[in-house]
């Protein structure tokens, strides 16, 4: 918990960050006498246009990394800085509106990345539709069953809980206040930068980002590559970024996973299979001693990676048993603490919910939308169901969505607001195995019953990290002086168009990238690992595809993967970090630590302290506008790959040819490299411009360094603390003589 004395925002009343007196109240910045403008339409228009930007964002980097982006800071960063470019700067509570709203778009993402690839890994093919209803039904229930628990959290626990996340976004938005432009600038610059160099490395394929051992050693690659040693970088933005926003220990941590996957295990595997001449496992026939690193990593040593993040998730769902047994109880608490109407609406407007019967009334509504989805499938589907089947497979799945929403939301908000961390791997995991089982108990078995597992799986994620983040929301504004009733309502905006958007991106980067190849040496069909891996997903679609259908699985990989997540534990290194890394490919989580030493180096050079911890503040704003700008473009290569859409890569790309026959039944797109780009030109300019990339964010985190500084210094008119002062009436009066 932090310390009395810690530094605080100059707005913030001595109490913010410690536990209460008897007697004591805590005043907010805004009283709740004070009815400044909160929720405006610039407000509401910039959060969502925060969700359209961030949630592009936030489901590409999951997808391409196995990582998702926290897009609270960055967003209030943004709030801060176009409402001081308006003629009349917006209000405090306007800003943590645009905030609140915004990050609908990470939390949906975070939950639609975890679980919605598995239905195409398992080849289920969803329809955009049936995403987006998974994703809103999820949110909704997470907005839903955290509102009757936003008091216990976020103001009977004042002080208790240290809500680690919710105290650096609110000390951002309370700082900018009394700050300049300079944060805003620098994070657009980073954008700006994301965006223009991964057009140029992805979309118009100026140099070759692939960076291989192979081709960059010369013999000596040639040696390591016989002894199945491959190294591999992929040298783009988004990742670089990424690792910048990880840090050094957590990047390393993964890095070491990976190169313990590729550089250890693969060539042992060669090294003694090759022995044999060939063997069948799990009813397939491989020789060894043909395969290449990337054949034996995708066979063997990728399902040990599955089980490391399984057994991962489980222990860390253990070791938070105490935050779970003390925090399920609060869900039924939460049944009898309702007030009616009539009491809700005398609260202090600080304190004012929605309607409870509304908030019951949107739970009914996700638990029918949740049963009348999985009827549709049931019914649909092969397995010859008929419509009393179906409706008893649609009220059982709905039933087990909504219990397992209603048990772990409380444990998800818990979480965030003790540790900073929600536990949701571990969660969805239980979630999926129980929802299997249950199904199957039913008798749903198949592709129907993958589908509504996987789904449930959706549902009970996305809540999660929803309560997870609208409890920080919470928080934020109780410390603010923001109305609990308007974020609510506009959470579930945000949300709605948060579901939208990322069932239209999921589709479409499938479309064009594909979470299924066919293996060129076998023809069968292997997940994507090196374009979009989606580690978790991969671990779900094997569950579930367990539990749900005959096909034989990898299970004595599967536990020697969790041996090895529990050795990891035994020995007190982070083991999901560890064991993400042995899931992804060497190639990811090489750029991925390259982007942290840049970082460190950043954070540890300055002439004094004060010039090191203002560069290296600079670090979230560098990362996150990178990743974004990355986003943005990578999602513009994907339609520019669709045939659909004239396949318009073929016209800026320069070491890639792209060609396609339009008048065939199934048009596709052909891809084939220029020599000089496969070669050692291609790659050594692809090496050089990522150095160049490194060298530009040291430029940028030295330019908001001083920008920073100069903000701060102390001025002898230093007139910060007027924002607070300023009553709705002059706000309203300003903006008049502005218009």
């Amino acid at each position: 918990m932090d310390s009395p004395d810690q530094k605080q925002g100059r707005l913030l009343p001595a109490n913010a960050y410690t536990k209460l007196a008897p007697g004591e109240e805590y005043r907010p910045i805004v009283p709740p006498e004070d009815t400044r403008p909160e929720v405006s339409k610039w407000s509401v228009l910039l959060g969502l246009g925060m969700v359209v930007l961030w949630s592009a964002a936030c489901i590409y980097m999951a997808l391409k990394a196995g990582n998702g982006i926290e897009a609270a800071i960055p967003i209030a960063v943004m709030a801060i800085f176009f409402g001081k470019m308006r003629k009349v700067k917006s209000t405090i509570l306007e800003n943590v509106m645009v905030q609140s709203i915004g990050q609908a778009a990470g939390v949906v993402a975070a939950g639609a990345a975890f679980v919605v690839p598995a239905l195409y890994i398992n080849q289920l093919s969803p329809s955009w539709w049936q995403i987006f209803l998974a994703c809103a039904i999820g949110g909704s229930l997470g907005v839903a069953l955290i509102i009757p628990l936003r008091k216990y959290f976020v103001k009977d626990l004042h002080g208790d809980l240290p809500f680690p996340e919710a105290t650096a976004i609110n000390e951002i938005i309370v700082s900018g206040e009394k700050s300049g432009k300079g944060a805003g600038r620098i994070l657009l610059m980073s954008i700006g930068l994301g965006a223009l160099f991964d057009f140029l490395a992805e979309t118009v394929h100026a140099w070759n980002p692939s960076l291989t051992s192979k081709t960059l050693l010369g013999s000596l690659g040639e040696k390591l590559t016989a002894l199945r040693m491959d190294l591999n970088v992929s040298g783009i933005a988004a990742l670089f970024g990424l690792g910048y926003i990880i840090g050094l220990k957590y990047a390393a941590i993964i890095a070491a996973g990976s190169v313990f996957a590729c550089l250890v295990l693969v060539p042992l595997i060669f090294h003694f299979g090759s022995q044999a001449e060939s063997f069948n496992y799990l009813g397939q026939t491989f020789h060894i001693a043909e395969m290449t690193s990337g054949q034996i990593f995708s066979e063997f040593v990728k399902p040990i990676g599955i089980g490391a993040i399984a057994v991962s998730g489980i222990i860390g769902m253990i070791r938070m048993g105490k935050i779970i047994a003390g925090s399920v109880s609060l869900g039924f608490k939460s049944l009898k603490s309702g007030k009616d109407s009539a009491a809700a609406a005398e609260e202090v407007r600080t304190q004012r919910d929605i309607d409870p019967k509304l908030a019951l009334l949107v739970q009914l509504l996700c638990a029918l939308l949740m049963a009348a989805l999985f009827f549709i499938v049931s019914i649909h589907s092969d397995g010859g169901y008929g419509a009393g089947q179906s409706a008893l497979f649609a009220l059982v799945g709905a039933l087990v969505g909504f219990l397992l929403s209603f048990l772990f939301t409380p444990v998800a908000a818990q979480a965030i607001a003790t540790v900073g961390t929600n536990p949701v791997s571990g969660m969805t995991l239980i979630t999926l195995v129980v929802a299997a089982a249950v199904m199957a108990l039913v008798g749903l078995s198949g592709n129907a019953g993958m589908f509504i597992a996987l789904v449930i799986g959706t549902a009970v994620c996305t809540a999660l990290s929803t309560s997870g983040a609208l409890i920080t929301d919470f928080k934020i504004g109780y410390w603010i002086g923001s109305t609990p009733k308007n974020q609510e309502k506009w959470k579930f905006a945000g949300i709605l168009l948060a579901s939208l958007l990322i069932a239209f991106i999921i589709p479409l980067m499938d479309s064009a990238y594909h979470f299924l190849v066919a293996d060129p040496a076998t023809g069968a069909m292997i997940s994507n690992t090196d374009v979009l891996p989606a580690p978790q997903a991969n671990m779900l679609a094997a569950i579930v595809k367990g539990v749900m259908s005959s096909a034989e699985q990898p299970i004595l990989l599967y536990a020697l993967g969790g041996v090895v997540a529990i050795l990891l534990w035994m020995a007190g290194v982070p083991m999901l970090a560890f064991a993400l890394g042995m899931y992804l490919p060497l190639s990811i989580n090489l750029a991925v630590l390259a982007g942290a030493f840049v970082s460190w180096i950043v954070a540890n050079t300055g002439k004094t302290k004060e010039v090191k911890t203002a560069r290296a503040e600079q670090g979230h704003l560098i990362a996150s506008g990178l990743m974004a700008g990355a986003a943005l473009i990578g999602i513009f290569s994907a339609v520019s790959r669709l045939p659909e859409c004239g396949a318009l890569i073929r016209f800026l790309s320069v070491g890639e040819k792209f060609s396609y026959d339009p008048t065939s039944a199934v048009p596709k797109l052909i891809d084939e490299a220029a020599a000089w780009y496969t070669g050692l030109p291609g790659q050594l300019s692809g090496l050089i411009a990522f150095i160049l990339l490194g060298v530009g964010c040291y430029a940028l985190a030295r330019l908001g360094a001083k920008w920073d500084m100069e903000d701060n210094a102390p001025k002898s008119d230093d007139k910060s603390a007027e924002p607070a002062k300023e009553t709705a009436k002059e706000h309203n009066e300003t903006e008049e003589k502005a218009g």
